[in-house]
């Protein structure tokens, strides 16, 4: 067989069909691993988890609130500054096992969104331009989750068969 007899079509054709299924799988792994390392990275930083002093969730907190779109928001942590953190980091983890694990993909992606959101109203609002500031990126990539969820390779699909085959 010659370079000429091999169509493209020929060589990926079960790859072809196959490629959207696990489309958002890069996605999920990429979000599940950096939200489950920042979790974790919060948890473990005692200057992080300290209400006052350089490095601390207080400074920061602080240093952003007069430029957050929501300052009472950030008031509102203010109140219990390691609290929030902590807070912070277990919804982090808790958002990023369920997505590695394809465990109510949906819910976890609505969870991640909404730290995403809640980060770049207060943090990363007042970056310039904004597409320096992550927070909205990762708030649109949580959205591709939410609408679609994990179908494939996911504790979600694994319960949807098991259901499936007990009403059959």
């Amino acid at each position: 067989m010659t370079r000429t007899d091999v169509t493209r079509t020929d060589v990926p054709s079960g790859l072809r069909e196959q490629a959207p299924r696990y489309a958002l799988l890069p996605l999920r792994i990429f979000l599940g691993l950096t939200f489950v390392y920042a979790g974790l990275d919060k948890l473990t930083d005692a200057t992080f988890l300290s209400a006052d002093g350089a490095g601390s969730i207080g400074e920061l907190m602080r240093g952003v609130r007069d430029t957050a779109a929501f300052p009472a928001m950030v008031d509102l942590a203010l109140d219990s500054p390691v609290g929030c953190a902590v807070a912070l980091a277990i919804g982090e983890i808790l958002v990023g096992l369920g997505t590695l694990a394809g465990l109510l993909t949906r819910i976890a992606a609505t969870g991640g969104a909404l730290i995403s959101l809640s980060l770049w109203l207060t943090v990363s609002w007042a970056v310039t331009p904004y597409y320096y500031g992550n927070d909205l990126i990762y708030l649109m990539a949580w959205t591709p989750l939410i609408l679609a969820g994990a179908r494939y390779l996911s504790l979600d699909s694994l319960i949807r068969s098991r259901r499936s085959r007990r009403t059959a």
